[in-house]
Order: C-alpha cells, then structure tokens, then sequence
C-alpha cells in the first residue's frame, strides 16, 4: 500500500507540526456538532460501508505513523462498495453536467451503471467530462462562475477524496478548517475569536488570494500530490478532471489552470495545494521568526492572521506576498488589509487622534472590537449587511415565484428559510441581526401576501398572527 519512494518535491524538509498524530490545532470555544458536519463514514446508509471504513481506516493509521512514505497502492480502494456509497452520499437535486443525467436517472439503473463505470476506471477506459459553467451571483453583484460536472465524475471525484482523506487528515494542520470531516465554519469562527479575544491580538491581517481557484497551478498541483501518492493511476484521474475543461453556450474551452469551483474534488485539492504553500510554511514562520503571539485561521483561501506586535503583522505580510508569488498565486492588493484590532486599538487609535477600530469580514460576519456593559473588550460579530441585503432580494424573488401558493405552504417554506439562517448566525453578539432578518422577511410576506390580490386586506396585526404561528 505504501513505499519507500522519495520525492522530487523541493521544500520536503519543512515540518510537519503534529508529532503527536494529530493535526495542531488552534485554541477553540467548545461547542456542540453541527448537523450536517459529521464524517460520513460513522453513518449506516449501506451495510457495505463497515468494510470501506475499516480500509480507509488502516490507510489513515498508515499515512499517520508514516508520515514521509508515499501510498502507492490506492485505486483498488475505489471499488464498488464505494463508488455506490459516493453515489448515494451526492445532492439528489444538483443540477445535471454535461451529460444531461440527474441523480434520478442515475439511480433507475444504479447497480448496472455503478458495474459499468467501476469496470472503466479499472481498464483505464474512463473519460473526464468538461464541466458546465454557470454564474451564480456574488453579495457584491458581481458573477461567480461555478463548474457543474457530470454525474459519473460526481461519483469517481467523491470516491477520490475518501480516499485522499484518509492520508491528508493527519497531514493537514489545526489551523485549516475549510470542507474537512468535522470541521465547519463555525469551528474557525469560534477558533478565531479565542485567539482575539484570550491572547494577544492587536493587529490583523485579513488575507484575499485573488482569484485563488482560477489561478492554481497545475503543474505545482501534481507535485504537491506526488508528495504522498505514488499511485500513477490516482494522479491520472486527478489530471484528467484538471484539464477536461469548461463547456458554455455549446462551447468547450481546455482549462490548463485553476479548478472549477462547485467540483467535488476543488476543495481537498485546494487544501493540499494551500498546506504546502501557506500552511506549513505560515506555522514555521511564526516559530522562527516571530516576535509576539501570532493566531492563524484559514478556511479554504479565507486566511485571518492575527497579530501581537505590529514588526511582526508587517514582515508576515511581505513574506507572505513573496511566498504566494513563488507558485502562482498573489494577494489581491485592495482587499488584503493590515488593521489595528484588538483589546487595545480603540485607545491606541484615540491617542493618534484616528476614530473607530476598522472592522473585517471573515465567513459572513463582520468582526468589530467593541466593549462590554462593563466597559472590558468585547469581541462582536454582527452579520455581513451585504450578504443579508443579498439573502432578501433571493427571498423576495422567491415569494413572487410562490405567490399562489397557500398560505401554509409559504410559511413552511420561510419557516425552513429563517430556521436556516439561525442556524449559522446565531452566534453572540448578532441579536440585532437575528432579529432584524426576521421582521423583514415577516415585511416581504406581509408585501406578497397584498400584491398578489387587489382585495387583499391583510392587517399588520393579521401578520403578526402568521409569523408567530409560522
């Protein structure tokens, strides 16, 4: 399963921080599991999956305990057994590739099919098919291209990244957090305020990589891989999905940079790419060369780095710039901010004759030094107001598409869309925001609710009856 094979791969001798076997974390508020955010492995969709997890098991306890040794036998993993638990574990309503097929389609003929792309792969006969591209639009109005692919490639990609899990979770550090096994963003939101509000933080360096997915290097990529994978076969696939490219308006454009956002497969190699170029670079920086406290938190190419000693904040930045250029990527140089936060800055700031503390966004808050009822300082995170005013306008177009429908199948459905809302935003300090997002989708109904008839007289009071009973 694994040998003894070494790399070519330039900047091995950095070390890995978690000699313990386990990823180095950062200091966390303890909290319950999101739903949603654990390992699907500890389910029981299938009786099958007891022998996929105890595989992937012995290649975890293997990457763990053999931590510079390359796996080289690993696509015989990508059997049935998991090709079905891949198939069953994707979005049943995603929007169809390519292809055309929808998960339904799939699911008509599902142990033929399965038997079919299982024995491709095995022959080296299967095909990557381009990706769909699509815009969904961005809080800013702007587009964000996302790349829809075919379901097969849906099920392979989702079989690849168990597998590749299975290696890369002991490698990965405690201080990534984005799209791992039970790990969510509310885990680098709560990381992150631990290390504002427990240690010393006076600066903050809120880190935009522009245009991170559409730049990655693929050539860089591979090496990265071929760190750990030595199984040709698993590189081919990776490769094949790299440059099958983009189809719009009947149109297929090759790809020989970046990953399609939306993939299945983007997120974990856009971790690996990022744990060798920013991680273990970032965590052997402020071992070595820091003067203060430094707290790190990166979820996807979302990267705060806070900061003790302004010297510090300063150099880390430089550095970083440098760092990123080396493989193809940059800082945005609008959106990459140095800023004055913490404790402290709010009297610092006074002494120099300068106003407020300047605030950041990280995960769709909006970070603000502000004080307690007794006058201690207070971390708040209020919710992004772009993002809400975002959320508004999808509902509102929503209710027009709703508009005869009942009334109780409107308030089912805006009951699950407030549900969800508070699901991630109801964090402490955000009751405004809570509370405010609810009045003004009880004022959105309240307007659908007059507008769809001339002879509607639905009261304030009428409303307010529906919204506590909805």
């Amino acid at each position: 399963m694994y040998g003894r094979e070494k790399s070519d791969f330039p900047i091995v001798a950095t070390k890995l921080a978690n000699k313990s076997g386990q990823p180095e974390a950062e200091s966390v508020e303890p909290r319950g599991k999101a739903k949603g955010n654990t390992d699907w492995l500890h389910t029981s969709r299938t009786l099958s999956r007891i022998s996929v997890s105890q595989r992937l098991v012995r290649v975890r306890e293997a990457a763990r305990q053999r931590k510079k040794e390359r796996f080289t036998a690993l696509f015989h993993l990508i059997d049935l057994e998991l090709l079905q638990t891949s198939f069953f574990w994707l979005k049943r309503k995603a929007a169809a590739g390519v292809d055309g097929v929808t998960w339904s389609d799939y699911e008509q003929d599902l142990e033929e099919n399965l038997s079919d792309l299982h024995g491709r792969l095995h022959r080296q006969a299967y095909r990557a098919q381009p990706s769909r591209r699509q815009y969904i639009p961005k809080a800013d109005g702007k587009l964000r291209p996302l790349g829809i692919a075919a379901l097969e490639d849906k099920i392979v990609q989702r079989a690849v990244v168990e597998v590749l899990n299975a290696v890369y979770e002991t490698d990965f550090l405690g201080f990534s957090y984005g799209f791992r096994p039970r790990r969510s963003q509310h885990d680098a939101l709560d990381a992150l305020a631990t290390g504002i509000a427990r240690t010393y933080v006076n600066w903050i360096l809120d880190a935009d990589i522009s245009r991170f997915f559409d730049t990655v290097s693929h050539d860089w990529l591979l090496r990265f891989l071929e760190h750990r994978i030595g199984d040709r076969r698993v590189l081919r696939l990776i490769g094949k999905w790299l440059k099958a490219g983009a189809m719009e308006d009947g149109v297929v454009t090759a790809t020989e940079e970046g990953t399609p956002q939306g993939a299945v497969i983007s997120p974990l190699l856009a971790n690996i790419y990022l744990h060798y170029v920013f991680d273990l670079w970032a965590n052997q920086w402020r071992k070595r060369h820091a003067q203060g406290n430094v707290v790190i938190v990166r979820y996807a190419d979302d990267i705060v780095v806070g900061f003790d000693k302004a010297d510090d904040a300063k150099r880390f930045r430089r550095a970083m710039q440098q760092r990123l250029e080396q493989f193809a990527l940059r800082l945005h140089p609008e959106k990459t901010r140095l800023i004055e936060f913490g404790r402290f800055a709010a009297a610092n700031r006074a002494k120099r004759g300068l106003g407020k503390p300047e605030t950041f966004n990280f995960l769709g808050f909006t970070h603000i030094s502000g004080r307690a009822k007794d006058g201690k300082f207070m971390l708040r995170r209020h919710t992004r107001r772009d993002r809400m005013q975002a959320k508004l306008r999808e509902i509102r177009e929503e209710l027009r598409r709703r508009w005869h429908q009942s009334i109780s199948e409107q308030g089912k459905w805006l009951r699950r869309v407030v549900q969800g809302f508070l699901n991630y935003h109801a964090v402490p300090t955000n009751t405004h925001a809570i509370r405010a997002f609810r009045f003004l989708i009880a004022k959105l109904w309240w307007r659908a609710l007059r507008r769809r008839s001339q002879k509607d007289s639905t009261t304030w009071s009428r409303m307010a009856r529906l919204v506590r009973d909805w």
